[in-house]
């Protein structure tokens, strides 16, 4: 890949829409409505990146840069055609224009904008010519066949739970905090259970009121079935005095759902029934490098991408990982470029017979003109988030660990097991 590949160029004067009839503009003649005339700058067939290299806020600045080191890692892989990227400051203003200069260039496929408001913005476009994949949601538009989009919305995870936890769970009382994100995950998960047939048991908004949370309105058990409060007992099973009863178990088929990040989430979590099942979204999972968090949401399932879960799985380990440390945050922002590249190969290539895809991010499918991620299921176990196969692998290192471990005493002490013993 040559170096352009992977450089972010400035675009140059002539990277700007040339207005037609300026000179009657300037006499205070009205000019006519002619279309902008895009020049050619370098013209050569290439991949085009659009991103917000260039906005006022660096933080959107810095997840634009994750993106495009993703995107560049996976392209350094796959290597096909080379990258260019289209750097702009205002996605909503400047998505069109950049767009029409990248086709203007030699574009073949177009990756981007990064932003709701710039996929907007393209998505209202009618010029979108050649296999484009937006980075975020936006209505469909119906004059666009080429355009697709492409994105992590935690509101998608928050369904993929609800369809996870239906197969054996109907009643679910979903805890939110009242903040934006946490209102838009309580309502995607809520209709999505509904839509599996669930029953919503109750709302609770946790406003830091934590006797909100010592009796949750769950489905009761049925009449003459509920268990009594168990006492703690000693190890020899005596009832140790002075100690409060354990709550009871939770009738069978509940479950809630913590739409909130995991700091809100592990104040929240001592206050549960321990044998409520208790479900969440990405958003509690912070990675692995961070087991005391995950400590405090023992057996909480969530979902999460396997970039994140599951490092040495072989769809995973074939890319490389960033140069400087990331937080779980930008680690998926990574990812994201990753599979955004892979998806705009397909979509160069046609491949569509390649799909479902192993994404770093986690299968990806496409309905429509909209590619779906599926998550991997996870749960907090030993302070890590694991799948149930890594835990399978941990625990199969554990015992052969083990068992190394006894074969080396047994040779320091010059006897063997059976199955190790020299042969005579």
């Amino acid at each position: 890949m040559s170096a352009s590949a992977n450089a972010t160029p400035d675009l140059p004067t002539a990277a700007v829409p040339v207005a037609a009839s300026s000179v009657l503009a300037a006499s205070g003649v009205a000019a006519p409505t002619v279309p902008q005339v895009f020049v050619p700058d370098n013209p050569a067939p290439h991949i085009a990146l659009l991103l917000p290299l260039k906005s006022k806020s660096a933080a959107l600045v810095h997840a634009a840069e994750i993106v495009q080191q993703g995107f560049t890692a996976a392209a350094s892989v796959q290597q096909g055609l080379p990258v260019r990227v289209y750097a702009s400051t205002d996605e909503a203003k400047e998505a069109v224009t950049f767009y029409r200069q990248a086709l203007a260039n030699g574009a073949v496929t177009v990756v981007g904008p990064l932003t709701r408001d710039g996929v907007a913005a393209l998505a209202g476009y009618p010029g979108i010519t050649v296999p484009t994949l937006a980075l975020n949601t936006s209505p469909l538009p119906q004059t666009a066949p080429k355009l697709y989009f492409f994105g992590l919305p935690t509101e998608n995870e928050a369904r993929q739970v609800a369809q996870m936890a239906s197969y054996k769970l109907h009643d679910a009382t979903i805890i939110s905090n009242g903040s934006a994100i946490s209102v838009r995950l309580a309502a995607a998960f809520a209709e999505e259970w509904k839509r599996q047939g669930g029953n919503i048991t109750d709302e609770v908004v946790f406003n830091g009121d934590f006797s909100d949370l010592t009796d949750l309105p769950v489905a009761p058990w049925p009449e003459g079935t509920a268990p009594k409060p168990v006492l703690p007992v000693s190890a020899n099973g005596e009832p140790i005095p002075n100690s409060r009863p354990l709550p009871p178990p939770i009738a069978p088929g509940n479950m809630a759902f913590l739409a909130m990040d995991q700091e809100k989430a592990r104040l929240i979590r001592p206050y549960l029934n321990p044998t409520l099942p208790i479900y969440g979204t990405s958003l509690l999972f912070k990675g692995n490098d961070n087991k005391l968090a995950n400590y405090d949401l023992n057996e909480v399932h969530f979902v999460d991408m396997p970039w994140l879960l599951q490092p040495d799985h072989p769809a995973v380990m074939i890319y490389p990982r960033s140069a400087t440390p990331l937080d779980a945050e930008l680690e998926r922002l990574y990812a994201l470029g990753i599979d955004a590249y892979r998806l705009g190969f397909i979509l160069l290539g046609n491949q569509m017979n390649t799909l479902p895809l192993d994404g770093v991010t986690g299968k990806l499918s496409l309905a429509g003109q909209q590619f779906l991620r599926e998550p991997s299921p996870a749960f907090f176990r030993q302070g890590l988030g694991l799948t149930t196969e890594t835990l399978a692998e941990l625990n199969a290192a554990k015992a052969a660990a083990k068992a190394a471990e006894k074969a080396a005493k047994a040779l320091e002490n010059g006897s063997f097991p059976p199955s190790s013993a020299p042969a005579k």
